[in-house]
């Protein structure tokens, strides 16, 4: 598949605040369908609290996309708050919200850094308590969602930016092999979900991009069941899209790894202006190109769709206007730019 998407193809330069809705008319069509006749499936992180007490959170969710993701319902510290108490009824909901709308669910994160419980950040073990704690979270939960996850984010941001690996406790008390054992172990548990590996700022060709290549390389040629190469695609319009993450993401399609933009937002110093909106939109399209040039690219994130929910504000301090929706629900340019890139696409397959 291969399509053009220039410059002139993109809505107009909106005034700061303005939405696509109030300055041309968006494409009458969901991402759902839209990238369905593109051959990939688009999809969103979920605010679970949202999703169950607003209506028109939950319309979104339900009509614009069709695969999902938790923010937070699935990572550890929500699941297992005490040692072997287990607490799954948000995300339970959240499959059986998925199963009812004909969506695919992300099972996000099996092994982290963050957003650990404190019995076990607070904990005094040895290394090998440590590992058959660790088996024991990969095979329990994996193991309670068995036959319901599309693709597990099994290891989640396991390298520093120079494309060492992140100095974790999991690294730390059990060494690199246990990226390895995680993966063995997801799949144990669950045989038939995809399982990834996944981080940030390796959309382009770049050292940490490449040390990632490497290990997946490696490990895949150890037999370890590694499946796909999760990039989440958070990005800033101070900084340079990713126009090389086609060849990127080539490199790990040779290796017969699916690939998938997971996360995806691009946040804005605020206020905003036309040029950062027109950023924001090249950015944007940037990534979902990248994926719909990439033949085992099976899947576009957003993470969250609309900026009454966004993470951004909270972490990166005068940022925001990350997402594709505002705060009440109108889509914005960049909204549009994503529908006019899968309609392009769908008529090139």
């Amino acid at each position: 598949m291969a399509f053009a998407h220039s410059a002139s193809g993109h809505p107009a330069p909106l005034a700061p605040g303005q939405n696509a809705h109030t300055s041309a008319r968006p494409l009458d069509q969901t991402l759902a369908t839209l990238g369905k006749r593109a051959g990939v499936r688009i999809g969103t992180a979920v605010n679970t609290d949202a999703l169950a007490d607003e209506p028109a959170y939950t319309r979104q969710v339900a009509t614009q996309f069709s695969s999902v993701t938790p923010e937070n319902v699935m990572k550890w510290d929500a699941v297992e708050p005490s040692r072997g108490s287990y607490n799954w009824k948000a995300a339970d909901q959240l499959v059986s919200f998925a199963r009812a709308h004909g969506q695919l669910v992300r099972g996000h994160t099996l092994v982290w850094h963050s957003q650990l419980p404190s019995w076990l950040t607070n904990g005094s073990f040895t290394p090998a308590q440590l590992r058959d704690i660790l088996r024991k979270h990969i095979t329990d939960e994996a193991g309670h969602f068995k036959g319901k996850i599309w693709q597990w984010d099994v290891v989640n941001e396991a390298f520093n930016d120079d494309g060492t690996l992140r100095d974790t406790i999991w690294l730390q008390q059990l060494g690199p092999g246990y990226i390895a054992d995680a993966f063995r172990w997801a799949h144990q548990a669950d045989p038939k979900a995809v399982l990834f590996i996944n981080d940030y700022n390796i959309e382009g060709v770049n050292a940490k991009s490449t040390a990632l290549y490497n290990l997946v390389k490696k490990l895949r040629g150890q037999g370890v069941p590694i499946h796909g190469v999760g990039v989440q695609g958070h990005l800033d319009v101070q900084y340079p899209a990713p126009h090389d993450i086609a060849q990127n993401l080539a490199r790990f399609d040779a290796l017969g790894v699916q690939t998938a933009i997971t996360e995806a937002d691009v946040r804005i110093p605020l206020p905003s202006d036309n040029t950062k909106v027109e950023a924001q939109n090249q950015a944007y399209s940037t990534l979902l190109q990248g994926c719909l040039l990439t033949a085992r690219c099976t899947d576009f994130t957003v993470w969250g769709f609309t900026d009454k929910y966004s993470w951004v504000p909270s972490v990166f301090t005068g940022e925001g206007d990350a997402n594709i929706m505002d705060a009440d629900y109108q889509p914005k340019s960049a909204f549009t730019v994503l529908q006019q890139d899968l309609l392009l696409a769908g008529r090139h397959r």
